[in-house]
Order: C-alpha cells, then sequence, then structure tokens
C-alpha cells in the first residue's frame, strides 16, 4: 500500500476520528482506514455520520463500460459522484450498446485487469471495492486474488450475468468461478432473483421459488450460505401486492422489496413500485451508492437503506432518453442532503438520535391503555381537558404559520389546518359532554404545567425561528397521532379488548379521512420546503423535532399521573 500514508503521523488522526471508540476491536492489516471500517461495520453501534472523517472516500469499481452511459462503469461514477465519493475504475470490458440492447463486447485481457486494479491500489488506495460486469472466468479469478492480496475486505459484488436488455454478459462457467471464488471474500452480494438462483444452479443448490416475501428471505438466506458475508436479493424482477405476495397483473404492483440478510441482518426494504421505462442500470447504481454509504462509515442496514431510496428517487425524477430502457437521474440530490425528494420525514423517523423519543411518544403506556381499554375514565377525561386547551393553542400557532408564510398555497394549507382543528375540538366537546363537560367549564379549567410548557414552546419557536421550523415543531402532534391511532387501530382487530374499548371513538377520528388528509397536506407541505434547506438547517429543524416530540411524552406523562 501506498508508503507515505504509512509514513504518516496525520492517519493516525484520522483513525482516532473514524473508529469513533472501535480502537479496541480493531485488528490492524496495515494503516488504512479500511481496516478500521471492516471491523466497525460489524458493530450493532457502528459509528453515524457525526463521527465520520472529512476526507474524501476512494471506491475502485471493477465492471465494464456502457457505451450509452446508462449503466456498467459510467452509471457507477455517477453515483459515485452524488455521493460525494472518489471513483477509481479497472475497465474489464468494453461494450457497444443503448437503450434497446447490447450490440457488442470487447473484452479487457485479465493481466490487463490486474494492472489496472495495481495501479489504483499502490498509488490512490482503496476504501471500498465494487464489481459489476467481470465478463470472463479469469477476470473473475484476477478480482478474487486482487482482494485477498490487497486485502480489500470491504467489496459489494454485483454479480452482473444479464443485461436488461436480455444480453449474457458473464459465460456460466464464469458463474462457478464466481461461486468458487469469489464469493467466499465478498463482503456483500447484491444479486436478482434470475441471477439469485443461477449462482444456486451453478453451486449445485436447488433454486428457490418466490411467492412472496417470504419467498425472497428463503432465495437470499440460500445464496448467503454459498459464502459472501451479506447479501441484498433485489426484488425489482418480482413487484409484489400490497400485503406481499407476488403480483399477477399490471395493477396489482405496489411494493419492490429487497431483503438484505447476514450476520445480525435478516429484514425486508420495501419500496413503492414505479412503473417506469427508465431502469437501466439501477442494480449498478444501487451497489455503487452503497459501496459509497460503507465507505463513509454507515452500518450495512443504514447503507443499503440510503441506497435503496436513492435509486428510487432516482427511477422517479428521471428523464425519457432514447427509445428502449432508459437511465435513472443520479444526480437528483447533488445538494448533498441526506435524504431524496419527498424523503425528509421518513429519513427524521429513522435517525437514531430521534427514535428513541420517538418510541417514547408513540408507544407509551397511555396510549397502551387506550387501545387496550384499561385508561381509567377519570384519567382519559383529564386528558381530553388538557388536550382541548392544547388544540387552542394549537390552531394559534397554525394561524401564525400562515401569517409567516410566503406564498398564497402555504397560507391557505396553514389555514386548512386551522379549519380541521376546528373540526377536531368540537369532536372533543361532543366527546367531553359523555363525562358532564361542556365548552365553557374546559376553558374555565387551569392549563397544566405541561400543556402550558408544550405550548409555549411551539408558539416561541413560531415567533423566533421561520416558517418551516414551525411546521416541524407541530409535526409530532400532527403525525405521531395519525400513527398512533393506525396502531391502535390495528390491535383492535389483532389484539382486541376484553370488553368494549370506549376509546375506539377517539381512536377512529385520528384514522378518519379527514384527518389522514391533514397530515397529507402537513407532510407535503414541509417536504416541499425541507429540499430548500442546508444540511446544517437540516441539522437545526432535527432538534427542534426531537424536543417538541419529547414536549408531547410529557403531555402523556401529565395525563397518566393526574
Amino acid at each position: 500500500m501506498n508508503q507515505t500514508r504509512n509514513k504518516s503521523n496525520f492517519n493516525h488522526q484520522i483513525i482516532d476520528r473514524y473508529t469513533s471508540g472501535h480502537t479496541s476491536k480493531v485488528h490492524w492489516k496495515h494503516r488504512d482506514v479500511r481496516a478500521v471500517q471492516f471491523e466497525a461495520l460489524q458493530s450493532p453501534n457502528a459509528y453515524t455520520r457525526s463521527s465520520i472523517s472529512s476526507i474524501m472516500k476512494r471506491i475502485l469499481v471493477i465492471a465494464g463500460s456502457d457505451s450509452s452511459g446508462g449503466a456498467g462503469l459510467e452509471a457507477d461514477q455517477k453515483a459515485i459522484a452524488a455521493h460525494g465519493c472518489y471513483a477509481m475504475t479497472a475497465t474489464t470490458a468494453l461494450t457497444a450498446q443503448n437503450t434497446q440492447g447490447v450490440s457488442g463486447i470487447h473484452e479487457t485481457p485479465p493481466d490487463f485487469v490486474r494492472k489496472q486494479i495495481d495501479a489504483c491500489v499502490a498509488d490512490i488506495g482503496v476504501d471500498v471495492v465494487k464489481t459489476g460486469m467481470l465478463a470472463s472466468a479469469e477476470t473473475v479469478n484476477v478480482v478474487a486474488k486482487s482482494l485477498q492480496k490487497y486485502e480489500l475486505d470491504v467489496s459489494v459484488v454485483d454479480p452482473v450475468m444479464v443485461a436488461t436488455s436480455g444480453a449474457q454478459l458473464l459465460p456460466e462457467k464464469a458463474v462457478k468461478v464466481l461461486c468458487d471464488k469469489l464469493l467466499p471474500v465478498t463482503f456483500l452480494l447484491t444479486p436478482n432473483i434470475p441471477e439469485a438462483n443461477l449462482i444456486l444452479k451453478e453451486a449445485g443448490e436447488a433454486p428457490v421459488e418466490v411467492n412472496d416475501k417470504e419467498g425472497l428471505k428463503k432465495l437470499a438466506a440460500a445464496v448467503q450460505r454459498l459464502g459472501p458475508k451479506n447479501v441484498l436479493l433485489k426484488g425489482g424482477h418480482l413487484p409484489l401486492t400490497a400485503d406481499g405476495r407476488l403480483a399477477t397483473s399490471a395493477g396489482d404492483k405496489r411494493v419492490v422489496a429487497n431483503v438484505l440478510t447476514g450476520p445480525g441482518f435478516n429484514e425486508v426494504i420495501e419500496l413503492p413500485y414505479q412503473e417506469s421505462r427508465n431502469t437501466h442500470g439501477t442494480g449498478c447504481t444501487l451497489a455503487s451508492a452503497i459501496a459509497c454509504r460503507l465507505a463513509e462509515g454507515y452500518r450495512i442496514d443504514r447503507a443499503a437503506r440510503m441506497a435503496c431510496r436513492y435509486v428510487e428517487a432516482g427511477i422517479k425524477t428521471s428523464v425519457d432518453l432514447g427509445r428502449g430502457s432508459g437511465p435513472l437521474n443520479h444526480f437528483h440530490s447533488t445538494q448533498s442532503l441526506p435524504f431524496p425528494p419527498h424523503g425528509f420525514i421518513q429519513y427524521l423517523l429513522e435517525r437514531e438520535d430521534v427514535q428513541p423519543a420517538w418510541n417514547e411518544y408513540t408507544h407509551h403506556e397511555f396510549v397502551q391503555r387506550m387501545g387496550d381499554g384499561t385508561l381509567p375514565p377519570e384519567t382519559f377525561k383529564y386528558y381530553m381537558i388538557q388536550d382541548y386547551l392544547y388544540l387552542v393553542h394549537f390552531a394559534r400557532a397554525n394561524a401564525l404559520a400562515g401569517y409567516k408564510a410566503k406564498t398564497l398555497d402555504d397560507i391557505a394549507g396553514a389555514a386548512q389546518i386551522v379549519t380541521h382543528i376546528r373540526h377536531e375540538i368540537n369532536l372533543h366537546i361532543s366527546e367531553c359532554q359523555e363525562f358532564g363537560l361542556c365548552q365553557a367549564d374546559m376553558e374555565q379549567h387551569e392549563e397544566s404545567q405541561a400543556c402550558t410548557a408544550y405550548t409555549r414552546y411551539v408558539l416561541d419557536i413560531g415567533q423566533s425561528e421561520d416558517w418551516l421550523a414551525l411546521q416541524v415543531a407541530l409535526l409530532p402532534c400532527l403525525l405521531g397521532y395519525g400513527m398512533i391511532a393506525q396502531r391502535l387501530h390495528e390491535m383492535q382487530v389483532t389484539d382486541p379488548p376484553k370488553q368494549p374499548n370506549r376509546y375506539l371513538s377517539w381512536i377512529n377520528n385520528y384514522i378518519a379521512e379527514d384527518y389522514t388528509q391533514a397530515v397529507k397536506k402537513g407532510r407535503d407541505l414541509i417536504e416541499k420546503h425541507a429540499v430548500k434547506q442546508s444540511p446544517s438547517r437540516v441539522e437545526e429543524l432535527v432538534a427542534i423535532f426531537i424536543h417538541a416530540t419529547k414536549m408531547e411524552t410529557g403531555f402523556w406523562n401529565m395525563a397518566a399521573s393526574a
């Protein structure tokens, strides 16, 4: 490896930051960040982005070239550039192709592929290797030997065998070498369903028929047993219905499910099915995006999810080029935000610093007891009084959002939410009548400290911050109640209370069409503006969301202790 790096004291400083508490677990192979990477990526407490070195990560792509630019090395380099990483290439073949098919393949001599790999490793160094079309058995063997020679432990192997157009890109005899030589030294294998079954066939194993999500899991597990440390099985060839079965008609296609399996991982990454002809190079792009996230230090499950959403957005924002299967839009998020368009809230809820507060709020004991019907009526009565007082201020905050809005559409959106809150308050008044309470009684009741603290925090954000910050401060209430009610509604079926649940009307209020539409409106408003923010502003908004979420939990605590 690069001797100048080995002599540099600066490298030790980099490693100290990069390991973020994992130095005691690292087995040094040589002074290179990827040695730390490989060990740390296995940890259930793998470090997050805040602790990752700012040095550009180096991705070596060993793959074939696509003359049309949609797949192969060209797609890899675009994806890597979009992720802010540095791409190097070892070209295994040149292809003459376009969006309609492959008309010719010119293989690179395997020894020259080896020389390209040697040149990159000896000078620049490599954090992650990504492979694509390897073209021949001899080249597969070269790659496997190079991974071992240079101890390149973090590799993403996309076993490209057949092009989107149907052209054969890897001879069958090469598949056998791939199984015997390359899979045992692979960190992550990313086959599609046909490739996975072809690998099983060449390994002498029975194919796995896929008819649902369970079939996908079985196929992924079968391939993982052949040697790769982890497998991400891509399910795009067989879209599923909403309930996870194989779609048998175009109208039933709702979900694309990818399965990640490996030590400590066995999960399904579900994405909405998109009807699009622009899917050329999706496999290459996905594998390169994962390679970048692994190089940045993300744990493999997080890296896979982020990459899947990157590809999802690439398809969604693609433009039609050519007359066949067109390419993705690789640069949909060049503003370097950690989420794609319309993905802010999903990103927010998946953050490790958000999840504890969000889970405590949405799975609070008060909520659970409403779901099973065991909440004492007097406790619920006190909650309803305080919630009425809260909703008055919630309406004030949304009216303030309308005042701070810059466009007529956003002003109208805030007005619609206030109108819904008025409807929600009317429902509260009706429910409280069952407890012998009228509107005047509730208005004369003293606000609890939790209610005052929460509502004044939101109103203070509205006064001191911008429109979006106020919307984010309001989001835990708007979004959380809908999610809580949906879960409690499902409980009535999966684990019904022994007695009729007196809180069913509360649950139904928050899964009703008018409330779900209000939530959608609120989400859409936030998503429209979130993509215009800087990464540093996103972090500030996350902090506001976490604090407001904790205030919601304090509201449950107040009600439960009454």
